[in-house]
């Protein structure tokens, strides 16, 4: 279960293929020098390895535990916990105005990536508080700003993110939370489902942003507002006082991250739990998209993380276990199952995938820093349009290829990984959440080829295959075996995309274009996929570690040759839609 932090890959991929030099050089990110930076990856990797990895063992077979006085963590979560806030990892990327370290969002993914990949369980926790601070800082008044905020950024205090309810899942036009106005605030009463560390003992205060309906509400998502509703009341010096009148009523039992509470909430039991209004009334949904957005690109990483963690742990394994002959007709067997050529092959399959998927995620982050950070309000803008066309990809291609990574972990331990001692098992219950996490991968699609590529015309999608073709051209002037493969499967991968996308504009059937989305995005995941490789081979190339240059060119290739060629099968099948795929008797199914 040893954790090993891939902080050369890392340095890697923001140094030479991100671009960190150029984030430095925005306003207000000028102190993230390449030594900083540094620091930052190895401290973290430390940590991740040193206090967190330790953990998820031992947590996952512990759990949280439901108890009438509030829920409780396990054996070494406390601790872990005040270190990593005392620390200042939870303040790592927030607003120095409010004790922030305002670094930038892609070195955080780097670090989230370390947290998730070490103990998911443990980096749900401030995942959670990350997009509530957000939440608040862009949406709420002053006032609630100068109450929360500087606590939750230094991790004093989590935040949690309450949407769900029984009858309404992703529905969120079902939402029957209600939010009865008072003087100077609210009193909030419903019940929410499937919370994420919606109560826990390792703060003195939890702050829940909460959706709910105000008596005169219209209906539908129109009606929705969002509140501030803390576990305890401040006192007029700012510290906890009265408890509110929200409780957990119980925890799930679930297939993984047991460590991690998974709450039901129940709100005004006693008369109301005081809530306070982020900014206006109706407009909770929009404000709630702000969180939301930030815990999609923060669950795609987890799903990468995860795989990552896999492996490292599949690697180890292999590299031990001694077990058959390599090839026909060997007599020895050789050591470690490493040498099977099967073996190798899903080792790379895992590998190329990460280290795709890490590129996305961390393009996805640095394209938020340039739409925040940029002193042009044009650039601002295509950025922005760049992180928000990125975000369902991340979250929904980078966990779906985390869920099969993981698996085939397990796979390489054969009937050992079937078996929870070898440790394989947890990372593929714990991943498989997170498809489902914050939309299911069904709902990415649909946003990435309905809002984000058919409702602005294409325009998103079509800057980001032009910077594509930007890369194919860099290629196409250089002379070595490694990029002329790049250029190729870059160039068919571009092909594939730009006549998806053709196809998904020219789409007038609404129904048929659902049900070719999840195509669509696993198509684009693997051709930007494919695009960070071959930006990754023209990087890689002006280094001197002869190592990492060999095992990167070598792991690229296998991309091209072997995980590329997945666009073109998604291809087919959105080129293959018909309506009556989906004309069957419901009846017969």
């Amino acid at each position: 279960m040893s954790y090993k932090a891939p902080v050369k890959e890392m340095r890697f991929v923001l140094d030479n293929v991100v671009g960190m030099e150029e984030i430095s050089r925005l306003p207000g990110f000028e102190e993230a020098s390449p030594d900083l930076v540094a620091a930052v990856l190895e401290e973290a990797g430390k940590f991740a390895a040193e206090v967190l990895a330790p953990l998820n063992k031992t947590g996952d077979a512990e759990g949280a535990a439901w108890t009438a006085d509030g829920v409780t963590t396990p054996a070494g979560w406390i601790d872990a916990y005040s270190q990593f806030s005392e620390s200042g990892w939870n303040s790592l990327a927030f607003d120095p105005e409010y004790g922030g370290q305002g670094m930038p969002r892609a070195l955080a993914a780097a670090v989230q990536e370390m947290w998730h990949s070490s103990n998911m369980a443990f980096g749900l926790c401030p995942l959670l508080t990350q997009g509530a601070v957000h939440a608040i800082a862009s949406h709420a008044s002053s006032e609630l700003k100068q109450t929360y905020l500087e606590k939750m950024v230094s991790g004093e205090w989590t935040g949690t993110m309450n949407l769900t309810e029984p009858q309404a899942g992703s529905d969120l036009a079902a939402v029957r939370t209600r939010a009865e106005p008072q003087l100077d605030h609210y009193l909030i009463s419903g019940q929410k489902i499937f919370i994420t560390y919606g109560d826990h003992d390792l703060t003195d205060n939890t702050i829940h942003l909460v959706l709910a309906r105000t008596p005169d509400a219209p209906a539908g998502v129109k009606g929705i507002s969002l509140f501030v509703c803390p576990k305890f009341i401040l006192n007029e010096d700012g510290s906890p006082g009265k408890r509110n009148d929200v409780r957990c009523v119980s925890i799930e039992h679930k297939l993984g991250i047991h460590a991690s509470p998974t709450c039901v909430m129940s709100f005004g039991d006693e008369g109301g739990a005081v809530g306070y209004l982020v900014g206006e009334e109706n407009r909770g949904l929009m404000y709630m998209f702000t969180m939301m957005n930030e815990a999609r690109l923060a669950v795609g990483i987890e799903g990468y993380a995860l795989g990552e963690m896999a492996y490292q742990h599949a690697a180890d394994f292999a590299r031990d276990r001694k077990q058959g002959a390599v090839l026909l007709g060997d007599r020895e067997t050789q050591p470690g199952i490493i040498n099977h050529p099967d073996v190798r092959r899903m080792l790379m399959t895992m590998r190329a995938q990460v280290e795709a998927a890490r590129v996305i995620a961390y393009d996805c982050a640095a394209a938020f820093d340039f739409a925040s950070h940029h002193s042009d309000d044009e650039v601002r803008t295509r950025f922005n349009r760049r992180g928000a066309l990125l975000t369902p990809i991340v979250k929904g291609w980078s966990t779906e290829i985390g869920v099969d990574i993981c698996s085939l972990g397990v796979q390489i331990h054969g009937g050992m990984g079937f078996i929870e001692e070898t440790g394989a098992a947890q990372y593929l219950r714990d991943v498989r959440i997170t498809p489902i996490y914050e939309g299911t991968t069904g709902i990415q699609a649909n946003d990435l080829i309905g809002r984000k590529t058919r409702f602005d015309g294409g325009q998103g999608m079509e800057e980001l295959l032009i910077d594509m073709r930007g890369t194919l051209q860099a290629l196409e002037g250089e002379q070595d075996s490694h990029c002329e493969r790049a250029c190729k499967a870059l160039a068919e991968a571009i092909d594939i995309a730009s006549r998806a996308s053709q196809q998904a504009l020219a789409e007038e059937d609404p129904a048929l274009s659902a049900a070719v989305a999840s195509d669509y995005l696993m198509l684009m995941g693997y051709v930007t996929g494919c695009w960070a490789m071959a930006r990754s081979v023209l990087a890689v190339r002006e280094l001197d570690d002869t190592d990492f240059v060999t095992a990167k060119l070598s792991v690229c290739r296998f991309y091209f040759d072997c995980i590329a060629p997945r666009a073109h099968s998604h291809r087919i099948a959105i080129q293959n839609a018909d309506p009556e795929h989906f004309e069957l008797d419901i009846a017969l199914m």
